[in-house]
């Protein structure tokens, strides 16, 4: 998923990408409730994670704007203000879900991932099959006829990334926008390394090959 994280506190902005980054999620931040907006309304986002209190522009504002534009993305309130006026304000004003600091990060990153099922039904699947090769979502494990294979996170964003489109070819643009959130091409082999190293995973011990190269296009992942 591709998150936004609105929220001026550098240190806790910081610790939140990191841990939404760690799980293989795509996080931008804005550190204020304008910057937030734009950056809300320039680009596609799967949930928005705003806190309340924010210079120039406040949460629940940024929020109102949105909806009243028909920006149905769903919004999770993150606020130390935590009375049930707070909340019913928050809800109120468009968010979908109310979280209060100080907060637990697996109930925030369960929330998030709960709003983003409820929005695109595909992401409600919590398994992908492709062949014997099998994904779980929730447990983050990967395995091959049986046998567990062990995934580093980006390679488990990457592999996820082609589950999702098995029998599709999948080109390096997609994979730079979508996998390592990068709008333009850095001019590097780190798609072909990683590639390369996912293959060697799912594929060097197995006698049908899954991850195709599709020579001047992309790959392909197909049983």
């Amino acid at each position: 998923m591709r998150l936004l994280i609105i929220e001026d506190d550098a240190v806790a902005a910081n610790y939140l990408k990191k841990g939404l980054a760690e799980s293989g999620h795509v996080v931008d931040h804005a550190a204020d409730g304008e910057i937030g907006l734009d950056m809300a309304r320039s680009a596609e986002f799967d949930v928005l994670i705003v806190d309340r209190m924010l210079p120039k522009l406040d949460g629940l504002s940024v929020i109102e704007q949105l909806r009243g534009e028909d920006d149905r993305t769903p919004v999770l309130v993150l606020s130390a203000l935590a009375e049930v006026d707070d909340r019913v304000e928050g809800l109120k004003a468009g968010g979908d879900d109310y979280v209060t600091k100080p907060y637990a990060f697996a109930e925030l990153l369960a929330r998030v991932e709960a709003l983003a099922r409820r929005r695109d039904p595909e992401a409600a699947k919590t398994k992908l099959v492709v062949g014997d090769l099998e994904m779980d979502l929730l447990a983050r494990t990967v395995t091959r006829a049986g046998e567990q294979i062990l995934l580093q996170p980006r390679e488990f964003r990457l592999l996820e990334f082609l589950m999702k489109h098995a029998g599709q070819v999948v080109t390096r643009t997609m994979l730079l926008e979508k996998v390592w959130d990068y709008h333009f091409d850095p001019q590097t082999n780190v798609i072909d390394v990683h590639v390369s190293r996912l293959r060697a995973k799912i594929d060097k011990n197995f006698e049908n090959p899954l991850l195709h190269t599709v020579r001047g296009a992309g790959y392909r992942l197909q049983a």
